[in-house]
């Protein structure tokens, strides 16, 4: 008998690819995709079992199918479209259904992997922030609320139950900002904005992964270590490199509106209203202070690399998503302009940013 797989969170475009991926896994003799409603896209030759993972049932599907592998991919910082769901739901999937999931994989004697799909959203966002966060650096400000909070509540869930049930490999994959044609999130619907609102004076360093590599390492994670890796415990996981939002918003051809931080706060509503779904204050800090993340872990002991870098990701996205108000090229040529023209101070010459920053580790 081959392992059987049991995904959350399928009736989403990324929880249906991994589904059809897993499939193909020659130790993967079943595999199960559970979600509160019926995907609209096909699922292979999974079995769909319609069931809400906040509600205590999901405990029976468990036993019924002796899952042995749980893949948990219900941790969301937007609303599914078709659940036409509150921000209150939401933050119901992400605690309430991971405390009901864990609660039936700890009673489930069958279990004996679990991987969840985490955040580094965790690590907060703070004027004090370290350079680069590792998987052991505490938050300088713990999130306080919105999905970032969720996140670490449901990271404090599985490690109760990791302590509980020392039997069960357990993996948490802390994902940068996932983007693809198949991604919805808030950071893809704020790139999708004709013009990008921006903090005056700030210019954070962000980075992405691929959907693409997004489910490879979600693969890997679900599967035995291979020889010489290790698959249990925290990684943090993105694509190789660091891009400033200025470097964003050229390469995605959207020019960008500078506004001071109390406008944007005191504007939310109004942003929300020309298309920015959530822009939260989580949103906010992101955009204010950025966040970088240590990968050493995720190439050394899990044996993930990355197929696409930060920019590359960005590229594809920018790709899938199509043109911008103005070519990339246009608005590049038009920023070089106009700060060339810009007075020097002393009469130096002007910094060139690099467009991309290597991460190292």
């Amino acid at each position: 008998m081959g392992k059987v797989v049991l995904v959350t969170g399928v009736a989403r475009q990324l929880g249906g690819r991994f589904v059809r991926r897993i499939q193909r896994e020659p130790d993967v003799d079943r595999v199960i995709g559970v979600d509160a409603l019926p995907p609209a896209h096909h699922l292979g030759g999974a079995d769909f079992v319609r069931a809400d993972i906040r509600q205590p049932a999901i405990a029976k599907v468990l036993g019924e199918y002796a899952v042995d592998t749980v893949v948990h991919m219900d941790i969301h910082g937007t609303p599914l479209a078709a659940r036409g769901g509150s921000r209150t739901s939401v933050k119901e999937t992400n605690v309430i259904g991971t405390m009901q999931l864990l609660g039936a994989c700890q009673k489930s004697p069958s279990v004996s992997r679990l991987v969840v799909q985490s955040t580094t959203s965790v690590y907060g966002g703070a004027p004090r922030d370290p350079a680069i966060f590792d998987e052991n650096t505490p938050p300088k400000s713990l999130p306080s609320g919105g999905f970032a909070k969720d996140a670490v509540e449901a990271e404090g869930y599985v490690r109760g139950f990791a302590r509980r049930r020392p039997d069960v490999s357990v993996t948490v994959l802390r994902f940068a900002h996932i983007l693809g044609s198949s991604v919805d999130s808030p950071l893809a619907g704020y790139f999708a904005l004709p013009v990008l609102p921006t903090v005056l004076g700030y210019d954070p360093r962000l980075q992405f992964v691929h959907e693409d590599d997004a489910i490879e390492v979600l693969r890997l994670a679900a599967a035995e270590p291979r020889q010489g890796t290790l698959n249990a415990g925290t990684f943090n996981v993105a694509g190789d490199g660091v891009l400033l939002l200025s470097q964003c918003a050229r390469r995605l051809g959207r020019p960008t509106l500078p506004l001071l931080l109390p406008a944007i706060r005191w504007g939310r509503s109004a942003l929300r209203s020309v298309g920015a779904t959530d822009f939260s204050p989580e949103q906010i800090r992101l955009l204010t202070h950025g966040r970088v993340v240590r990968t050493t872990l995720m190439r050394e002991s899990l044996g993930f690399e990355p197929r696409y870098t930060t920019a590359e990701t960005l590229a594809a996205f920018a790709q899938s998503r199509g043109a911008g108000l103005l070519p990339p090229a246009v608005l590049a040529r038009t920023v070089d302009r106009f700060a060339s023209a810009l007075p020097r101070a002393g009469g130096a010459e002007p910094h060139e940013k690099p467009e991309e920053v290597r991460q190292h580790g």
